[in-house]
């Protein structure tokens, strides 16, 4: 049973349509790379599975209920979304940043609980950061930025987790720590829904993989059979070659420009 889906969603931005019939489900504990070139509607996308951007046709729906009908505080407590772009003031430290993510389950103005504390001790723990708790954002690297705003998220304790190139400004290592995390939280049952813009480390984490081009799903499936269709080369513009390694589960990628 899916934890959430989309019905031939349409949905506009300035007055023009940016996604375009775009209909897929998600499972609890999936993991699901959202790929396309720019301006596909990945973002867009992340933004209505979240809330926050009404659908002008189809509709988006959550445990089987279309999201208009869910309560503003149930909704924040079952989807959380991380983006790239950290808006917090700098003057937070990344323990009061993180505690945000309670907010959904507490309210601005009420203090929080043992079990609101422990749910942000886990998420410092889970995304590494812990000795970064007392730190000013102001003071941390686009980097540990970027772990901060998935250690709220995280902290939300949501069913469904939404981020939008959740590896940008990450060297290798973390990296490879942030993708552990998000299969941790598979594990306990959250259904993730990453934008990837690095296809080779999309096609190594997920799942599944949802291909975006011109507001339409053009692919999607496993990973290695999204990238293997035409629809895949057309849409980035590329040749998409995998190659083979022993002892390795996926294919390695590379790319060319298409031959004229």
């Amino acid at each position: 049973m899916s934890v959430i889906e989309t019905r031939d969603l349409v949905v506009a931005r300035g007055g023009k349509t940016v996604l375009r019939g775009v209909t897929f489900a998600v499972a609890p504990g999936d993991g699901i790379a959202l790929v396309g070139p720019n301006a596909a509607g990945k973002s867009t996308l992340l933004r209505a599975l979240a809330g926050l951007l009404p659908a002008e046709a189809g509709e988006v729906r959550l445990k089987g209920e279309v999201l208009p009908r869910w309560e503003r505080g149930a909704l924040a407590r079952a989807v959380a979304l991380v983006s790239s772009e950290d808006d917090s003031s700098g003057a937070f430290t990344v323990a009061e940043r993180v505690a945000l993510g309670r907010y959904p389950h507490r309210g601005p103005f009420l203090p929080l609980t043992a079990a609101d504390d422990a749910a942000v001790e886990r998420a410092l723990a889970h995304t590494g950061i812990e000795p970064l708790g007392g730190r000013r954002l102001e003071t941390l690297s686009a980097g540990e930025r970027q772990l901060a705003a998935l250690a709220r998220g995280l902290a939300q304790e949501p069913e469904v987790l939404l981020l939008d190139e959740p590896s940008a400004h990450l060297d290798v290592g973390h990296q490879l720590q942030l993708f552990r995390v998000l299969d941790e939280a598979r594990a306990r049952g959250v259904a993730v829904i990453a934008v990837v813009h690095d296809l080779q480390r999309a096609a190594a984490w997920a799942g599944r993989m949802v291909l975006l081009a011109d507001g339409a799903v053009v692919g999607e499936g496993a990973p290695a059979d999204v990238l293997a269709a035409a629809a895949a080369a057309d849409a980035f513009g590329v040749r998409i070659h995998a190659h083979a390694v022993p002892g390795l589960p996926h294919p390695l990628y590379s790319f060319s420009e298409p031959t004229r």
